[in-house]
């Protein structure tokens, strides 16, 4: 792989900037957010005022956890615009969830709130490894999920030239990539794996592509697949975080040179860790749930939002920005078996870790007897598709699953192609308990 380690003279200042410069910067515009919040967004001003802060109680960053969380269910609650800050003439974005198990939730952008967000995609890609002048394949979706246009508007901003492909038709994307020649590529990790089976099929070798850089976001996802990837496309494959609640892609990023977390840009999104049981406010080092409080965000500002997403934060490295561990699980994702805490990226690990199996799988969770099983559906690779083959791959998965998380499952093998595919974000687990 190319060395697309970057120049001191490619970051922006804030980036090399000293932790104190960093904080001072962070408490004046924390103050003028909670402000903001306050004087602009009726529920802001209920729960400030319930919990007995005022905005002007801030006098130092760490009397942020004197005030309030935010729930995604506020957002819901106050759909579609009570938690709009600014009138609406003032709003140039809309963006939405899909609300597949409600009602959607809703996010407002002012046109500073798309500029600032623009800035900080264009950083990540910088810190991904692409430069202006690059051919960038976006294959995030459109429409009001955030990812697609929030790629679209900063790889803009890089002053890179964006393939607005978006999901789907991965026979139309292998040969947009192979005849584009892009240098790099948006898009979430399970989907690149059907971009990587469509190569395959095509008959390409994927290392021949003109791809540089993966740059995957929108579902956690393990080194055991960027291991994966790497090797097929010969190319880095950079780690990206975002949440719509947020802003969308682009809130932390790794950096190609390191790849050793993603660096929250702290200027813009104040990252705190807290205990998801107890609420109280963790050290930097300890495991917890990520929460967020926007400083520059003028249509939805969002104090203290639980994202559910669990890491721990950690000192920069390549950057004087905070990291955030990887992101591996959510509390809302994790799956609770016999007593055992399971996610879905630990059974990836597994399968990533067995010989013969590819790398797609999907969870179901049902009832044997009164008792919560799991049921793990994989596939054989083609050259490891005979019955004797299958039959081995599901033993040895199911011993590593049991040695390595500590449950037992069972696993079924299937032939190539039987795991459903992802066409965007992946559906790793189909709960089946409450079903008769």
């Amino acid at each position: 792989m190319k060395d697309l380690s970057p120049k001191k003279s490619d970051l922006d200042p804030i980036e090399v900037a000293s932790r104190d410069e960093i904080m001072a910067l962070q408490l004046e515009r924390m103050k003028w957010s909670l402000r903001h919040a306050y004087d602009n967004v009726a529920m802001y001003r209920e729960r400030f005022d319930e919990a007995g802060v005022h905005p002007d109680d801030l006098k130092e960053l760490k009397d942020l956890a004197k005030f309030p969380f935010t729930y995604k269910n506020d957002l819901r609650d106050n759909y579609p615009f009570g938690l709009a800050a600014v009138p609406k003439e003032k709003l140039v974005r809309i963006h939405a969830s899909s609300g597949t198990t409600g009602k959607p939730t809703v996010v407002v952008y002012t046109k500073n709130d798309i500029e600032v967000w623009a800035d900080t995609l264009a950083r990540s890609l910088r810190a991904s490894g692409l430069r202006a002048g690059d051919i960038i394949h976006n294959a995030y979706g459109y429409g009001l999920f955030t990812g697609g246009l929030g790629a679209h508007y900063g790889i803009e901003k890089l002053g890179a030239a964006v393939v607005p492909m978006g999901g789907g038709q991965t026979e139309k994307q292998v040969g947009l990539i192979t005849d584009f020649q892009p240098t790099g590529i948006m898009v979430t990790p399970s989907y690149m794996l059907n971009i990587l089976e469509g190569f395959h099929k095509a008959g390409i070798d994927p290392r021949s592509t003109s791809l540089q850089v993966g740059v995957f976001g929108a579902e956690p996802w393990t080194n055991a697949m960027r291991a994966e990837v790497e090797a097929a496309f010969d190319m880095h494959a950079v780690d990206i975080y975002g949440l719509s609640e947020i802003m969308g892609p682009g809130v932390a990023n790794e950096c190609v040179e390191t790849k050793d977390g993603l660096h929250v840009w702290e200027d813009h999104y104040y990252p705190e860790i807290i205990n998801p049981v107890t609420g109280e406010v963790l050290e930097d080092g300890e495991e917890g749930e990520l929460v967020f409080t926007t400083l520059t965000k003028e249509g939805m500002p969002m104090i203290r939002y639980r994202t559910r997403d669990l890491t721990r934060l950690l000192p920069g490295t390549a950057r004087s920005l905070r990291r955030m561990e990887k992101i591996t699980g959510r509390s809302d994702d994790m799956m609770i078996l016999r007593g055992v805490n399971v996610f879905p990226t630990q059974i990836e690990e597994q399968v990533m870790a067995t010989g013969g199996l590819a790398p797609y799988f999907q969870i179901e969770l049902y009832k044997s007897g009164r008792m919560d099983a799991m049921r793990v559906y994989v596939e054989a690779n083609a050259d490891a598709a005979s019955e004797l083959s299958k039959t081995a791959a599901a033993r040895m998965l199911t011993k590593h699953v049991k040695d390595m998380v500590g449950v037992s499952i069972e696993v079924i093998v299937g032939d190539p192609g039987s795991v459903v595919r992802s066409q965007g974000k992946a559906v790793r687990v189909v709960d089946n308990r409450n079903k008769e």
